[in-house]
């Protein structure tokens, strides 16, 4: 009987390369692999053609499904390779670390006795270094502290060359064991108690494995693990240390994986820079480097870029001179992208960022059988995907629809049901093009949708009945106008009519009982919304339109009271509401509406308690509407304008009267009129105190528009009315002079009052 323990870096081509030679030469009667016993069930499958790596295992658990685990196996990973030959030569193969129940109620009971608040989320992806990281006075990566007893800045370029590289894997497991014991006998001790329990229990599993009688046991772990297990001399221990730990139930599947999420730099704590030049490496172990810049050169070319065979022999050749200069074995891939930038980027770094995402992460995302055990509303949700031909990848993608196309259409239902379920397979974005008939989306496969949709399965077995269940239930927690109607915007898209008929009784209730009147101007553009997609995508929102125009209604008879009092933060506030409902108006086009807001408007912008800012704005939006010009808007301006007024007040009027109206002031000669003879008649020193308020006003105009405005004032001339109007009101002294006696005698103070 003989026990062989085979220390390795996960997802590591080497290391796989290594442990897939020393298996087939040992030929051992069961393989122990790092991983969670429960899904032993799971690894039936490998081997299949259609579970195609990279792909992972996800542990989730039932009753709170955001504490879930992932082990992710590329065709690169050591522990992949062990699993399939095992599957290959009919060995028996087991998971052998401390089960995933175990691990996730021990971390729970952890973070209750250090008093630590439960985190919302805690799916993890399993870690070989997660542990060394979390150990007191160990901080990172151990290999790091090889690496640099080396010279090497970098522990992944020293992996890479001592191991990615090696070809012939002479007594590498004996170096890793004895580099991780010095590891471990020299860094500060550990007091982590869930790698105490996983390794305990590794070291039981060991034990079982020869009470089974397996002549020769096989175990595949991580390095750091090699010194502990090699010691199993501590079994009473073990089964003390074992006894009575916690547990929870547990659920485990295949999914599919990208390279991204295998990639460091997605947060994997056990993740690789390189996964694209990682699987180059394991499928071409002996390429010098023109296989990798071909590759390259293929990828400029399909980006318009001219690359020759010249370039690719120049590279390689540098390339090679490099490694040669740094006394290195063959050109790793530090010397291949210093090669590129030299040669085919000619210096230009922004072009190995393509070489980045394409080839060194590469967008490779795997396959997992139909016949996996899936939730129903997983297998809804890839049936509505083969039908609608829109399937996942692991790149990015840009879609845009067309929804006067019946597929589009469908395609853009599918994909607003999916946003109300938060599942983040495709976000919108903005699109140009005439009407709102086009919508632009970007998909992107993320293995957290699988949590996402076990999660919401069980709002329903279909993507549209979890949907319309999800809705309904949050239009019962939602708490105002604002938040319904946002979600009746967000569900009309998604063609869920049970759900909207729920969300228009839940609004019309709101509405009826509110008697807040920001609430329900916040409410209005939602709906305005809701009542154009009506049209846009065929579906009947005139049940909104009732609701609209009552809300409309309360809005217009108890905005004048409203708009009187407010003090200048508020007033900033009320001002964007107060656009915002303009706007609703304007795009309804409703004959009773324009009515009810006009009269809204002559209220607002004539008495003398409105808000000053919200008077202008009425005002303004008034003479934009042509329902006042001429004479009688110089006269509403100039009245609020006058120098008898505070001018604090004035400057706050005219901030809102000017509001968005850079290039009304070019092309409305009223406005223009009143504006430019209202500034050139200020005196010095009021136009020093309202400069402030004129340059934060005009500063939110674009720059041609300010330059457009500066041009015609030095070019043009002080209207004549305005002018006209000047002259009349400026102070005459000397029949100023003449009133004063009669001022004096009907005070009492004249000499002849005096006498009397």
């Amino acid at each position: 009987m003989s026990t062989h323990i085979l220390g390795i870096r996960h997802h590591g081509p080497g290391s796989a390369r290594h442990v897939k030679a020393f298996l087939e030469e040992l030929q051992p009667d069961i393989v122990l692999v790092e991983g969670p016993p429960e899904a032993d069930a799971l690894l039936a499958r490998v081997g299949d053609k259609e579970l195609q790596p990279p792909v992972a295992i996800l542990c989730y658990q039932q009753d709170d499904l955001q504490h879930s685990v992932f082990y992710p196996f590329a065709v690169f990973s050591p522990e992949w390779q062990a699993i399939l030959y095992a599957k290959q030569h009919n060995k028996k193969v087991r998971f052998f670390d401390l089960p995933i129940a175990n691990q996730l109620a021990v971390e729970k009971e952890d973070r209750m006795k250090k008093h630590q608040p439960d985190e919302t989320d805690t799916t993890r992806q399993a870690s070989e270094e997660e542990p060394v990281a979390a150990a007191a006075g160990v901080r990172e990566d151990p290999i790091s502290y090889l690496s640099r007893a080396a010279g090497y800045e970098e522990s992944e370029k020293w992996w890479e060359q001592m191991f990615e590289h090696r070809i012939q894997g002479e007594q590498v497991f004996e170096a890793v064991q004895e580099a991780m014991q010095s590891l471990r006998d020299e860094l500060p001790s550990r007091e982590d108690r869930l790698e105490r329990l996983r390794e305990a229990h590794m070291r039981k599993m060991i034990r079982q494995a020869e009470k089974d009688l397996f002549g020769t046991v096989a175990i595949v772990c991580g390095a750091w693990h090699v010194p502990a297990l090699l010691n199993r001399s501590q079994q009473k221990e073990d089964n003390e240390l074992l006894r009575g730990l916690p547990k929870t139930k547990i659920e485990c599947t295949w999914i599919p994986w990208t390279y991204n999420r295998l990639s460091y730099h997605s947060g994997y704590g056990a993740g690789i820079v390189s996964p694209g030049w990682y699987e180059h490496v394991w499928t071409h172990p002996a390429d010098d480097g023109t296989r990798w810049m071909s590759l390259v050169a293929r990828l400029f070319r399909k980006g318009g870029m001219d690359t020759s065979v010249a370039h690719v022999i120049e590279a390689v050749r540098l390339a090679e001179s490099l490694a040669a200069m740094r006394q290195l074995s063959k050109a790793g891939l530090e010397e291949l992208n210093e090669a590129t930038l030299s040669v085919l980027c000619n210096g230009e770094s922004i072009q190995l960022a393509v070489i980045r995402e394409e080839l060194i992460i590469g967008n490779k995302l795997g396959e997992v059988p139909d016949s996996i055990p899936k939730p129903p509303l997983q297998v809804d949700m890839e049936k509505e995907q083969k039908r609608l031909r829109l399937p996942p990848t692991a790149d990015f993608k840009d879609c845009t629809l067309d929804l006067r196309n019946d597929n589009d259409l469908e395609r853009s239902i599918f994909l607003h049901r999916l946003q109300l379920l938060e599942i983040s397979w495709g976000v919108p974005s903005t699109v140009s093009g005439k009407g709102t008939f086009k919508e632009q989306w970007r998909l992107q496969y993320d293995p957290q949708i699988a949590i996402d949709i076990i999660e919401k399965g069980a709002w329903g077995n279909t993507v549209e009945k979890a949907a319309s269940a999800y809705v309904v239930h949050q239009a019962t927690r939602a708490p105002s106008l604002p938040d319904i109607t946002r979600l009746l915007e967000q569900t009309l898209p998604a063609e869920l009519h049970a759900a909207v008929e729920v969300l228009v009784q839940q609004l019309n209730n709101l509405a009826a009982a509110s008697g807040d009147v920001i609430q329900l101007m916040e409410a209005v553009p939602s709906l305005v919304t809701v009542s154009r997609y009506g049209n846009v995508r065929k579906t009947d929102a005139a049940l909104v339109n009732g609701i609209l125009e009552g809300m409309i209604t309360r809005i217009c008879v108890s905005l004048p009271n409203a708009a009187t009092g407010v003090d200048e933060a508020a007033s900033q506030r009320f001002l964007e509401l107060f656009a915002a409902l303009n706007e609703a108006v304007s795009t309804l086009q409703h004959a009773g509406m324009l009515s009810q807001w006009k009269q809204v408007l002559e209220l607002v912008s004539t008495n003398p308690g409105s808000s000053p800012v919200l008077a202008g704005y009425a005002l303004r939006i008034m003479a934009d509407q042509k329902w006042i010009h001429g004479d009688e808007l110089v006269k509403n301006f100039a009245l609020r304008m006058s120098r008898l007024n505070d001018t604090r007040l004035s400057a706050a009027w005219l901030e809102g009267f000017l509001k968005g109206s850079g290039t009304m002031l070019l092309l409305d000669e009223d406005l223009w009129t009143v504006v430019n003879g209202w500034v050139a008649g200020l005196d010095d020193r009021i136009f020093m105190e309202v400069l402030p308020l004129l340059r934060r006003t005009f500063s939110k105009f674009t720059k041609p528009e300010r330059k457009k405005i500066g041009e015609k004032i030095k070019g043009g001339k002080a209207p004549a009315g305005v002018a006209g109007m000047q002259q009349g009101n400026s102070f005459d002294e000397d029949q100023a002079k003449r009133g004063i006696p009669v001022v004096l005698q009907l005070l009492g103070l004249s000499k002849s009052g005096n006498n009397e």
